[in-house]
């Protein structure tokens, strides 16, 4: 009986397997791009000491960053908790 189960779950347990590696994917192109954020504050913030750009430059260059990083946070955040919830309720039915 056993055989005959595996046999017919694969299927099932093929797409959750690509499902998870395309969630897994995902997260780290947004780590990823949150990390080229952070890089990109660090150097806006050595570019103000410096007296390379203004603080009016600095302040508008800075709330463009960080909204784009609270955006991914909320992104990655909000994706993750409805995936594992998705992923959760599939493996309950299988």
């Amino acid at each position: 009986m056993l055989i005959v189960d595996d046999i017919l779950l694969f299927p099932v347990r093929s797409i959750l397997w690509i499902f998870r590696e395309v969630h897994d994917a995902a997260q780290q192109e947004l780590a990823t791009e949150a990390e080229l954020i952070k890089t990109e504050l660090r150097e806006l913030y050595m570019m103000l000491e410096t007296g390379r750009i203004s603080e009016e430059e600095f302040e508008t260059r800075e709330k463009a960053l960080l909204d784009r990083l609270d955006r991914l946070e909320e992104e990655g955040l909000g994706a993750d908790e409805q995936d594992q919830g998705e992923i959760e309720e599939r493996e309950g039915d299988a």
